[in-house]
């Protein structure tokens, strides 16, 4: 699966989102997939594996994305369009996530439910 994700003619890492997102206290596991946009092409959306601990929520999470593009130091486009809880990433049989079954997951629910 690839490792970026083009939105409105713009590159965006998915491995740097992840990087930021495991950033912030609370998070054990992130991973960012992208899924077909009718007007960007695609569009970035997280899933969030929580941690024991601080309690991680959905707005600490946009609010950690939005501070670094603010600074510059990623895109705006970067900022994921939802972002899921779940309990387990899927794993391939080689033990690496799953992308490819969470994109083809987040593309099969219209609107996944958000914690």
């Amino acid at each position: 699966m690839k490792d970026v994700i083009k939105t409105g003619g713009e590159w965006v890492s998915s491995l740097e989102l992840e990087s930021l997102l495991m950033d912030v206290p609370g998070v054990a596991e992130a991973t960012v997939v992208g899924i077909p946009d009718p007007r960007w092409g695609e569009r970035p959306i997280a899933f969030i594996v929580r941690s024991t601990g601080p309690a991680v929520t959905e707005a600490l999470l946009r609010q950690a994305v939005s501070e670094r593009a603010q600074t510059g130091a990623i895109s705006r486009y970067a900022i994921p369009d939802a972002i899921h809880f779940c309990e387990v990433l899927p794993r391939t049989s080689i033990g690496k996530v799953d992308k490819k079954a969470l994109r083809d997951t987040a593309i099969a629910s219209a609107s996944l439910p958000t914690a």
